[in-house]
């Protein structure tokens, strides 16, 4: 992944809860393969609508040339790693409409970090490093 300080919608970047980046790894062949995951927040724009999202980031590499160190969360990141499956998002708002949990409680702590980082756009909320980018 590449970390960018500047955001632009067009280039589809996470900011990262480092805290929660973990993964496995083992050899194949010469190479490492990696997986992982992270807990992640985006911005996405559909028909001209800009939307705020959380969810989970799928971190893999089938043939990294080394071992990563994982107690490390930027050495984690910056490895050459996989993006073509984006994030799973778990609750998405818009400024009308919240889409995602249906428990009460779940969709209330969602629009609690999702409603201000809307309003904040593109500002990364605190606890979260960005922007990251495949």
């Amino acid at each position: 992944m590449i970390r960018e300080d500047r955001f632009l919608i067009s280039r589809k970047a996470f900011a990262i809860d480092l805290a929660t980046v973990t993964g496995e790894q083992h050899e194949r062949g010469d190479r490492t393969a990696f997986s992982g995951s992270a807990r992640a927040i985006w911005f996405r724009r559909q028909s001209g609508v800009t939307r705020a999202c959380l969810g989970s980031l799928m971190l893999f590499s089938h043939y990294l040339p080394g071992r990563l160190d994982l107690d490390d969360p930027n050495a984690v990141l910056s490895a050459d790693l996989d993006g073509r499956y984006g994030g799973d998002c778990h609750g998405r708002w818009d400024g009308e409409n919240y889409w995602g949990a249906q428990k009460p409680d779940t969709i209330a702590e969602h629009l609690a970090l999702l409603q201000p980082m809307l309003a904040n756009y593109p500002k990364v909320p605190a606890g979260y490093d960005g922007w990251w980018r495949f």
